[in-house]
């Protein structure tokens, strides 16, 4: 249809006859008019503004077939039909990937021979088939559409290799004109994507996006589970999509949810299709009000009343943010944006990167920096996100930072005090920010000595505030390019030139007061007991106990259970078997030992104070899935190494001294003697015996202050610990 200006009433005629609109949305008309001109289109759309249509429409208007390549599978059927949908033959509308098999494939061909087709959804893998190529010389093809085109680019949130491979295809096909779509797309991006199609000087139609109705949060990662569940029950029968970062994660957040009365499901690429397929339509059904998903879900979900978009795990780019986040509230109504945040996500995030190729790692850690960034500033959240795509705005009053503002403080001094470490560290080498805080705050470590950092100039310069403080001061320095970390050299840290010439020529710097971004969900127990949110009488009442018991048994009081799980019963208040094995560092074994005790305690105590116990604290916990432990447990019955278990199970020799040391302080009784005994001299284990009978607390670092001189690894303490514990308290 060569015209160059389609008629507006004729568009308008075919907007109501195929998809019963009355009006286009945004730039809609504009974008279908210079595809049917047969121009190169270049279409930024954010999700929800109807991309889908400015192919659509325009493919069912022209003569020939529209090639229209997309990444997913499920999404190609879910358009297929809908399309099918509105017109009068099934013809109308095919896909061909790899789902298919032969005969089905085949009839596809026919129709699309026959003329019958107006659009047909390929993936890149089938289009740059090679025997598919005498295929596509077959039939008029009227133009491509390539939705997701920031799967092409480097840059993009998405890449995908395949895409590179579609350039060459269409110059073969005689220069048919393209339309390329995305939804979240950079400068960069969006330069990089026209370069790899070959269409630099095509027409580039930009939408705004700004989504107003969306509220943008970043909360500190501390008993995230527990926040979701606690905001979940707060919200009941809305719809609620929640990404984490693995399969693992999402199964386990499924179940949590599940047995807290949540109606919740699983969906991640790891499930066969058929499950997915399932869980994908009784979300949309609404027979269930939660997904919990990796990223595999949501690309083409047209959910349009989803009221919260949770990250339990911040996601690696902005773009894969404002893309999830724009799941939401697409109707125009209610869309929560939550994101779960703690600087330890981040360094998980960079650890994947290592071992991928050198400039592929370069671009992650830039991606990486503007997403922490993000997370730990204090500028109104829109702004940032609009800025990242390139669009200016005001401060829009609907996200935290604009209705909470965070505390903000003059920096400079701190910054410089750190900086100057960092550059006389590195003139002998570069370290990791763990040690430069260390030698800021003037903690002697073994590690500071063994480096002989101890003798630097700078060594206790910042001494005068705590270590949490100094790890924000160093995040915010990387944020602001003063400082670089090497991912492939296990996060080591160097000045940049920016740096450089910031010592040489300082100027006021803004710091902010931070949420604490630093804590995880491990140790959100710890930070229970600093801000003493337990009972203080109830904890020296459970102290008695333990200690009474130990003189009982003979062992250290330590044994029977550790300070933090104490601690946490104070919060808890466990009234039965279950419940108390849900308190962190106690397993099935602890409660069967010593359960009882403590039990009766806490149950008399609740009773006498008549003490209301925090029911939305009680949160159900599933059971950890046990299949490493149970091997762990078997090999070591028959005596097998730990470093071949350890290669067994795929992981180092740390996380299998980790696992034991989480077995043995649940309370399961293992008997790693066999190993120790070969490892480690019999004068070191009595030595070690005897130091952990006579503390109060076996913490590593006063026992590696007691014998780091002597030459004893941390390991070999470890191990003799985890091998005391299961003797004593088993």
């Amino acid at each position: 249809m060569g015209m160059n200006q389609v008629n507006s009433e004729l568009l308008h005629q075919n907007l109501k006859q195929f998809f019963g609109f009355e009006k286009f949305k945004g730039e809609q008309e504009l974008i279908i008019n210079n595809v049917l001109s047969n121009q190169n289109t270049f279409v930024l759309m954010p999700t929800g503004g109807g991309k889908s249509l400015c192919y659509q429409l325009p493919a069912l208007m022209s003569e020939g077939t529209a090639i229209v390549i997309s990444p997913l599978i499920a999404l190609m059927k879910n358009q297929v039909d809908a399309i099918r949908g509105f017109a009068s033959t099934d013809g109308i509308a095919h896909f061909l990937n790899s789902s298919l098999n032969k005969t089905e494939a085949n009839r596809v061909r026919e129709d699309v021979i026959e003329g019958k087709t107006k659009l047909l959804y390929v993936a890149p893998e089938t289009l740059t088939k090679e025997d598919n190529l005498d295929f596509f010389q077959s039939f008029k093809i009227s133009f491509f559409a390539i939705d997701e085109a920031h799967c092409i680019s480097e840059w993009g949130h998405d890449f995908r290799p395949e895409y590179r491979k579609i350039k060459p295809i269409i110059d073969k096909l005689n220069h048919v004109p393209v339309i390329a779509l995305t939804a979240t797309a950079t400068l960069k991006v969006q330069h990089d994507i026209q370069k790899n199609i070959g269409i630099q000087e095509s027409k580039v139609f930009k939408a705004s996006f700004n989504r107003p109705n969306l509220y943008y949060e970043i909360r500190p990662k501390v008993n995230a589970t527990k926040e979701i569940i606690r905001l979940l029950k707060n919200n009941v029968n809305k719809s609620v999509i929640i990404y984490a970062l693995s399969r693992k994660k999402v199964e386990e957040l499924a179940q949590t949810l599940q047995i807290n009365d949540i109606k919740a499901l699983a969906y991640h690429a790891g499930m066969d299709a058929a499950t997915r397929v399932l869980h994908q339509d009784q979300f949309l059904k609404e027979d269930v009000d939660v997904i919990v998903a990796t990223v595999a879900f949501g690309m083409g979900i047209d959910k349009p009343d989803v009221r919260y978009v949770i990250h339990y795990d911040i996601p690696k780019s902005l773009e894969s943010y404002y893309q999830e986040t724009g799941r939401a509230g697409r109707d125009g109504g209610e869309g929560q944006c939550v994101a779960f945040y703690s600087y330890k996500d981040i360094q998980k995030l960079e650890k994947f990167m290592q071992g991928k190729p050198v400039a592929e790692q370069e671009i992650g850690k830039q991606l990486l920096i503007e997403t922490a960034n993000f997370a730990e500033s204090s500028v109104c959240r829109r702004i940032t996100l609009l800025s990242y795509f390139g669009e200016d705005t005001e401060a829009c009053g609907n996200c935290d930072n604009c209705r909470y503002p965070k505390e903000r403080f003059e920096g400079q001094e701190y910054v410089e005090t750190a900086l100057e470490v960092i550059a006389e560290m590195n003139e002998a080498e570069k370290f990791k920010a763990e040690l430069i805080v260390d030698v800021l705050i003037g903690n002697e470590s073994a590690e500071v000595r063994t480096y002989k950092l101890h003798k630097l100039q700078s060594f206790g310069s910042g001494s005068d505030m705590d270590p949490k403080f100094w790890s924000a001061v160093i995040r915010q320095s990387l944020v602001a390019r003063f400082i670089d970390k090497e991912i492939e050299n296990y996060g080591l840290i160097g000045l940049t030139e920016l740096g450089r010439a910031y010592l040489e020529n300082p100027h006021p710097f803004t710091l902010i007061q931070h949420a604490n971004f630093e804590d995880s969900e491990e140790d959100a127990i710890a930070l229970a007991n600093i801000s003493s949110a337990g009972d203080p009488v109830l904890v020296n009442m459970l102290k008695d106990l333990r200690k009474k018991i130990s003189k009982q048994k003979d062992i250290p009081p330590y044994v029977i259970f550790q300070d933090t799980s104490l601690d946490e019963m104070s919060i808890h208040y466990p009234m039965t078997e279950d419940e108390l094995s849900n308190i962190a560092g106690v397993g099935s074994g602890k409660v069967s030992r010593y359960g009882k005790a403590f039990l009766d305690l806490i149950q008399n105590y609740v009773k006498t104070n008549n003490i209301e116990r925090p029911d939305d604290l009680v949160i159900r916990t599933v059971a950890k899935k046990s299949g490493d432990k149970l091997q762990i447990i078997k090999s070591i019955d028959r005596q097998v190494p730990l470093d071949e278990i350890a290669d067994s199970l795929g992981i180092d020799i740390d996380t299998i001294i980790k696992k034991l040391e989480a077995i043995v302080y649940s309370g399961t009784k293992i008997d790693i003697s066999y190993f120790v005994e070969d490892q480690i001299d019999e004068d070191r284990i009595d030595e070690l015996y005897d130091y952990f009978m006579d503390v109060d607390d076996d913490n590593m670092t006063d026992a590696l202050a007691e014998f780091e001189e002597d030459g004893y690894t941390e390991n070999e303490i470890r191990l003799v610990r985890i091998m005391f514990t299961a003797e004593m308290a088993n």
